[in-house]
């Protein structure tokens, strides 16, 4: 029987948090914070997002994966494991990078949300002008 091996990554978006660990050889099976992949991520979109890493390298049956991920709405974490997975795919094979670089899937995406400032309703709204 082969030897099971571990490979991790980390992926950020937003204010979510995802630590992923990809176990070689597998079946294919994703569990995202023990539960099935299909029960956490309940939308087609963020499903795909998920699994486009899998997809571009042609190993969507090759590895089982582990996700813990926190913080953030569905859409952030669905970025972070996208980030994560891709990172962990890169320990796996460094042949991965030219696809995943060109697809964008290794890129951090910096965009958080901004701040409120103080004397404002928003971060860019402000309060309705009037001169008298």
């Amino acid at each position: 029987m082969a030897q099971n091996v571990l490979y991790r990554g980390t992926g950020r978006r937003k204010s979510s948090i995802a630590r992923v660990c990809i176990i070689s050889p597998g079946k294919g099976e994703i569990s995202i914070n023990g539960r099935s992949f299909r029960d956490y991520v309940c939308r087609d979109t963020l499903a795909t997002i998920v699994k486009q890493p899998l997809v571009a390298v042609d190993a969507e049956k090759n590895y089982n994966i582990k996700v813990n991920v926190s913080g953030g709405g569905l859409t952030g974490q669905a970025g972070a494991i996208r980030l994560g997975i891709s990172r962990a795919l890169l320990n796996i094979n460094s042949d991965y990078r030219p696809v995943l670089k060109s697809k964008g899937f290794l890129t951090r995406d910096a965009r958080k949300v901004e701040r409120q400032k103080p004397g404002q309703p928003g971060a860019r709204k402000k309060f309705q002008f009037s001169k008298r």
